[in-house]
């Protein structure tokens, strides 16, 4: 290679790389509905294909097809869910002191205790003040979220239209061996899909779980604290003990012992263990991705790609742990053996023992 083609390969590569970061900080705002599209496109392309090939339907209505199944079964669940929170957010900030009064109850029961009054009024008074704040916080979120899944819907449908030729450009553009492609892209996409499902599935049962536990133990507006928990299992280690525990210390303050120790009881033994037990079969089923990956993957996708960051961390971190794997099988265990071949073809045969 003449030192002008060296010239020109350098310079469009550090013009893609500069490009790529000015495009990649730009898209920050968006890259829940891009990743959010990924995501989906991952669990339905076998659809698009099915619809295309075997039902000779057109491209672009049966990518409409599954844009409606999307907007049904995804999109529209997730918006009634997030919009019920802010609505209770909202009437909490409407009026303060109706929750203020209760608080206010519970620190005359705390002071009665243990004699000391740590939520005196005025303390009261100036976390009631930032409720506002908070809500204009949550209706930020709101139209940040509904921006989102506007992108989604967009990016989605494109994708499906062009699926073909997008696999095909990426497959070649990718720098691995044909095997290495092959093996790179299962395995994203197993780990795409045990996330994509195995993480709103387990939320869910463990939510209704422990909304049953709820309902027994007397636990008020349990339909709020089922959600809550239902987000709760997402958090790496803590999970759902985030939202259980706090209700078990609220029913020891107010006296109510029979509903603190059974409601303790059945979320160590019960809420947690359906935790264990739903990832267990659902590692049989789908991926077999080890805990911890998806423990440090969760930590570390959170703040990267924010609630898409449950999807993406472990799928982040179980691409590098592949990355590494094939390095390590390409290079170096290659390395070593063509080092053993060629010191053992220079080795004279006297040195091996004659029987």
């Amino acid at each position: 290679m003449t030192l002008k083609e060296q010239y020109f390969k350098y310079s469009i590569i550090i013009l893609i790389l500069s490009l790529g970061v000015v495009i990649f900080v730009e898209l920050i705002p968006f890259l829940g509905g891009l990743l959010g599209a990924c995501t989906i496109y991952a669990l339905i392309r076998n659809q698009m294909r099915h619809l295309i090939e075997k039902r000779n339907m057109k491209r672009s209505i049966a990518a409409l097809l599954l844009i409606l199944e999307t907007i049904l079964c995804f999109l529209i669940p997730i918006s009634l869910v997030v919009w019920f929170l802010v609505v209770r957010v909202q009437n909490f900030n409407l009026d303060p002191q109706v929750v203020l009064a209760p608080i206010e109850q519970l620190s005359a029961l705390i002071k009665q205790k243990i004699g000391y009054d740590i939520l005196n009024t005025d303390n009261l008074k100036s976390v009631i003040s930032l409720a506002p704040q908070i809500g204009q916080i949550l209706m930020g979120g709101i139209t940040s979220l509904a921006l989102n899944i506007f992108v989604l819907i967009f990016v989605l449908y494109f994708m499906l239209l062009g699926s073909d030729k997008m696999e095909n450009y990426m497959m070649d553009i990718l720098p691995f061996t044909e095997k290495n492609k092959h093996a790179i892209l299962h395995d994203v996409n197993m780990v795409v899909k045990s996330n994509a499902i195995g993480i709103p599935l387990l939320a869910i049962i463990q939510g209704a779980v422990a909304m049953l536990g709820y309902y027994i133990f007397n636990v008020p507006d349990l339909l709020l604290w089922g959600i809550l928990t239902c987000f709760a299992t997402v958090i790496p280690i803590i999970g759902t003990a985030l939202i259980w525990f706090p209700l078990v210390i609220y029913f020891i303050i107010i006296g109510d012992w029979w509903d603190a120790i059974g409601l303790l009881i059945y979320s160590a033994l019960i809420i947690t263990h359906v935790d264990n037990l739903i990832r267990f079969i659902l590692q049989k089923k789908m991926s077999d991705i080890h805990p911890l990956i998806t423990i440090f993957g969760v930590i570390i996708g959170l703040p990267l790609f924010g609630f898409m960051g449950v999807i993406f961390g472990p799928l982040l971190l179980s691409i590098f742990i592949l990355c590494v794997d094939i390095f390590k099988r390409e290079y170096l265990e290659k390395s070593n053996s063509d080092y053993s071949v060629k010191e053992v073809g220079n080795t004279d045969m006297h040195d091996f023992p004659v029987k």
